[in-house]
């Protein structure tokens, strides 16, 4: 019982970790480019990191069992080539979380990285250091409250993520339910101790991320660094 009942909190981080391994150098690229790069499709590539966040969830789960099913272009060559089944498995739960997790990531870090100046960029490239030098050992270090708020905001989001998820991973017991999902059958079941169980975590460790994000973001009266 205890590790019925503790498999979807644990499963629940594991997926959210995965998911930020994955997304959060995209996200963090992303917003480099988004911040620093002026061009021609740039409004357009805003638009798309958006999309995760104002469609339904349930679309864009529909959207990633098209492109990562069985039948999808993706998903078919994934497991011919390579053996990986991302439809009802862990790992196409970490996919779903880490899409919608992308536009608050991008969107959290962008600001901190647009607030560091850029002469102080141009100086390391005149003494030489070369452009992801630049990148590693001045903007994101200058940056870090920003980026360190957006790693925990993105966390945060695939942790708690839901529709995305049901659709491409699904709930399968003891595989694929994460602790949103499984709030959902604890609630349809009648069962109301393993739903506020499950809505109990969820919520303190989203009153740990607002804190530490406030803690991380800017302070009134400082100027950006």
């Amino acid at each position: 019982m205890e590790s019925s009942t503790s498999f979807p909190i644990l499963l629940s981080l594991r997926v959210a970790g995965l998911a930020l391994l994955f997304v959060g150098p995209i996200g963090l690229a992303i917003a480099l480019l988004q911040a620093r790069v002026r061009y021609r499709l740039r409004g357009l590539v805003d638009a798309l990191v958006l999309l995760p966040l104002v469609l339904p969830p349930s679309v864009v789960g529909y959207f990633l069992v098209v492109v990562f099913g069985r039948r999808g272009l993706l998903g078919r060559m994934l497991e011919e080539g390579l053996g990986v089944r991302l439809v009802f498995s862990p790992a196409g739960a970490a996919l779903a979380s880490a899409v919608v997790a992308l536009p608050i990531l991008v969107k959290t870090a962008q600001p901190s990285i647009e607030a560091v100046p850029s002469r102080l960029e141009d100086v390391a490239r005149t003494l030489g250091l070369r452009p992801w030098e630049v990148v590693f050992r001045v903007t994101l270090p200058l940056a870090w409250r920003g980026v360190l708020a957006a790693l925990v905001l993105g966390f945060a989001r695939a942790i708690g993520e839901f529709g995305a998820t049901l659709m491409l991973a699904g709930n399968i017991p003891g595989r694929t339910n994460t602790m949103p999902v499984e709030i959902f059958s604890a609630f349809q079941e009648g069962d109301d101790a393993r739903a506020g169980l499950y809505v109990a975590v969820l919520s303190g460790i989203s009153v740990v991320v607002v804190l530490v994000a406030g803690l991380l973001g800017p302070k009134e009266g400082r100027a950006p660094a």
